[in-house]
């Protein structure tokens, strides 16, 4: 089923099967992915391929300044002939959310998606509301330095298990992509290929996976080396380091492996940890392209300094 998922997105996506594999990552590890890049290159096209091989309820969300709290999470109307307030359902009762530029939208707005990704609920006026199973938010940002954009909270970052970029697909890719879109839109022809109960099998095979006590230990100790880092003045949190070991069991999973290695952590420490980490002003300062390659490099040389655990000899 899984690799119905990646050859199906794959169609759509030219020339990205990190970027697919790691939307297949965050769907199955239960965690949510933000996609941060320049406009044009396949942001929304990846987050709404995704959501078409999979039957089950998708909405998308376009994020605006004008855009209020109650637009995601729903809102009570007052029930004339009930006499009674109605709760009305907003656009995060979905299994898959596309929550599209959503750093376009004021801090108020993207903090309404707070509750709904860490605890799969929402509350209005004091009642609670379970969202569907199960449920993934796949949220597309422009980069900081373009007009009208409000930087996402340390808080909302840390919501968010992976973070990817798209880049500029290579020439071949390219090329193929004017030749095959001309008159045809891929997206009109993908149909789903898992059910949502499929996934939530798919979910309870890769929770499966074996963690031995070494790797835990060695995640635990990569994002130790991020809170002690001279370079760093925010570290990765301990969410990451549950998120980090979640996406290496899926990563293990993808590859036929019942059990985890050390190169299955390694391979998604940047893409688990970078966007949770902050620079000094010294290294690196304002969230920008500098600092991301700042904290990429930082992370680099974490990885290689963190003692890696070796197998025991039989």
């Amino acid at each position: 089923m899984t690799s119905g998922i990646l050859t199906s997105v794959g169609r759509v996506i030219d020339g990205k099967p990190e970027a697919v594999r790691s939307a297949l990552i965050a769907l199955l590890a239960e965690g949510h992915l933000l996609i941060e890049d320049v406009p044009g290159v396949g942001k929304t096209m990846l987050a709404r391929a995704l959501a078409a091989t999979v039957d089950a309820s998708v909405r998308r969300i376009q994020f605006t300044p004008d855009l209020l709290p109650g637009d995601v999470t729903g809102v009570s109307v007052f029930d004339p002939v009930g006499r009674e307030f109605e709760f009305k359902r907003g656009a995060i009762f979905a299994n898959i959310v596309i929550a599209d530029e959503i750093n376009r939208s004021s801090p108020k707005t993207q903090s309404a998606l707070l509750e709904a990704m860490e605890e799969q609920q929402v509350t209005v006026d004091g009642e609670t509301h379970h969202l569907p199973e199960p449920f993934l938010v796949v949220a597309t940002q422009n980069p900081l330095e373009m007009e009208g954009t409000y930087a996402l909270p340390e808080a909302q970052r840390d919501r968010f298990m992976m973070r990817i970029s798209m880049g500029y697909p290579d020439p071949r890719s390219e090329a193929l992509m004017l030749r095959q879109r001309d008159t045809v839109n891929p997206l009109e022809a993908l149909s789903p290929v898992v059910t949502a109960a499929e996934v939530s099998a798919l979910i309870a095979w890769a929770r499966a996976v074996h963690v031995a006590p070494a790797i835990e230990e060695y995640a635990v100790g990569l994002a130790n080396a991020t809170r002690s880092h001279p370079d760093l003045r925010l570290g990765a949190s301990p969410r990451a380091t549950l998120q980090l070991v979640r996406a290496a069991k899926v990563w293990a999973a993808l590859d036929g492996r019942e059990y985890v290695i050390p190169d299955d952590v390694t391979a998604l420490l940047a893409p688990v940890f970078a966007h949770r980490l902050i620079p000094t002003r010294a290294s690196g300062g304002a969230r920008s392209r500098n600092s991301a390659d700042t904290i990429t490099s930082i992370l680099e040389r974490i990885a290689a300094n963190v003692r890696v655990p070796l197998a025991a000899r039989a």
